[in-house]
């Protein structure tokens, strides 16, 4: 995904019209496929802001997109997080290392959307057409309630 520089770009439902890159090309999307996920259990030693970074990542909307490898690399993210949250000296340069490495799993919804990744509300589950038709057909039926 290539990452748009600057400051963060409107969401795409605010644009009036479609966004489009000067002078360049749309770029092809090489597609691959999903693979089956197993999230690792969070280590539970962990500090308590590193845990609830991890069991909110779980619950978070770009989880949809990680794979097998983003949770490994989020799982070393939150033992480092838990390792300098518990170290008794600190260092501001580390503490910046760990979050700037996080922006790479679109932890935040600003990275998310430099890249042009929106999260949405999920649509409203409406009955399948097949069950309105069944229902439909039992009512000439004379048979719903």
């Amino acid at each position: 995904m290539d990452e748009v520089p600057g400051p963060v770009p409107n969401r795409e439902a605010d644009l009036a019209r479609p966004r489009e890159r000067k002078g360049s090309e749309v770029q092809s999307v090489t597609k691959g496929v999903l693979r089956e996920v197993k999230i690792p259990n969070a280590d539970r030693d962990w500090h308590p802001i590193a845990r609830r970074l991890w069991d909110s990542l779980k619950s978070s909307g770009q989880a949809d997109f990680y794979q097998n490898s983003d949770w490994a690399f989020a799982f070393s993210l939150c033992e480092d997080l838990s390792y300098y949250k518990k170290a008794g000296k600190r260092s501001g340069q580390m503490l910046q290392t760990i979050y700037t490495a996080f922006e790479r799993l679109l932890v935040a919804e600003g990275d998310r959307r430099r890249v042009r990744i929106e999260l949405h509300e999920p649509e409203p589950e409406e009955q399948s057409a097949a069950v309105l038709a069944i229902a439909d057909y039992r009512k000439e039926l004379g048979l719903a309630d």
